[in-house]
């Protein structure tokens, strides 16, 4: 892992945002709803998207998007972030990354347009320009379809069932309105724009300490030994979980620390990844940290309605410090999950 260096930290926000800069061709970064995948070609599979402790589909979390400067071929960059949210599991977790060069297949050469699109729509897209289909409930890879009606696409017979169940046993009858009447399916978290400032490079001014030699000097033996003492019991823990919370003192809504390279805050002393837990990228290179997702965004995601709550203390994403090329394609990058321990 790189160490922390002089390049500066950028910080993620949760906002609202209308539905249509939230789209892929707007290259957003967003919490919640369906992914707005970057390359319609070669998205990952059921199997990739399942959970890898109790098999259930992943719930899309968060994607970044972070283009590489000086590389054409991550002129476009996203990371995308998936975890399980079905009890009694709460606990898997998946990215992926995904580049472009500036000329592909799928948006134009030139930047989009900061205005909204004449459209007024609401209607959900679930085919990408490659002819892929999407799942319904997810808004992932959907290889399967209803048999009836031969419209609706599923990425699992679970989706496919709770669809079924929610409306689509009506809506069947009705295929070429099937966009348009998505129910709530209760399975995607609520969907917000992540707006990115740089981390304001002044910090809380800190006083000087005093030169306290002549004091202690004064104040005897006794006196001195107890005070190294109470400063040798304060413990690891504390003093990380310290530096943790003097770190977002400044901005404490922040969702997402961005940096590639950097060294992240741990919220806890416990589970701290070495060198050898971060696994190489299979291209060989070894994985760097790209952003860590923070505990303010469970705020946002109002995860008690689905069940039992996901929780985390911090989720590192390592990602290959090489951007290694992959066509169109997706790879799967490394997430180190790290939970908060309670201090007395």
């Amino acid at each position: 892992m790189a160490a922390a260096g002089a390049r500066p930290v950028e910080l993620g926000f949760a906002e609202s945002a209308p539905a249509w800069r939230l789209r892929s061709e707007q290259f957003p970064s967003k919490v919640g709803g369906r992914p707005a995948w970057l390359g319609a070609a070669g998205l990952p599979g059921p199997r990739a998207l399942a959970c890898e402790l109790c098999g259930r589909p992943l719930s899309f979390l968060l994607q970044v998007y972070a283009p590489l400067p000086g590389r054409p071929d991550a002129f476009h960059r996203c990371i995308f972030l998936f975890c399980c949210r079905e009890q009694p599991c709460c606990a898997g977790l998946r990215v992926f990354r995904n580049q472009l060069p500036r000329k592909n297949d799928f948006y134009s050469y030139e930047p989009p347009s900061e205005n909204p699109p004449p459209e007024t729509g609401e209607s959900v897209c679930l085919q990408l320009k490659s002819g892929a289909h999407l799942c319904r409930v997810c808004g992932c890879l959907g290889p399967k379809t209803c048999s009836r009606c031969h419209k609706a696409y599923y990425c699992s017979k679970e989706h496919q069932t709770l669809d079924w169940r929610l409306g689509h046993k009506q809506a069947c009858a009705q295929p070429d309105h099937l966009d348009h009447i998505i129910p709530d399916h209760n399975f995607l978290f609520p969907e917000f724009e992540i707006v990115i400032e740089t981390e304001d490079e002044i910090m809380p001014e800190v006083v000087e300490k005093e030169d306290y030699s002549e004091i202690i000097g004064s104040m005897g033996e006794a006196l001195e030994e107890e005070l190294d003492s109470m400063a040798k019991h304060e413990s690891r823990e504390d003093k990380i979980f310290q530096k943790f919370k003097t770190q977002i003192a400044l901005e404490p809504e922040q969702i997402l620390r961005y940096g590639r390279g950097i060294a992240p805050i741990w919220i806890s002393g416990e589970n701290i990844p070495q060198e050898k837990d971060i696994p190489d990228c299979p291209c060989g290179a070894k994985r760097i940290l790209e952003f860590q997702v923070m505990p303010q965004l469970l705020n946002y995601l109002k995860a008690d309605r689905l069940g039992k709550s996901i929780d985390w203390g911090i989720l590192a994403v390592f990602t290959c410090a090489e951007s290694c090329s992959l066509g169109t394609g997706y790879t799967e990058e490394f997430v180190w999950k790290q939970d908060v321990t309670d201090t007395p």
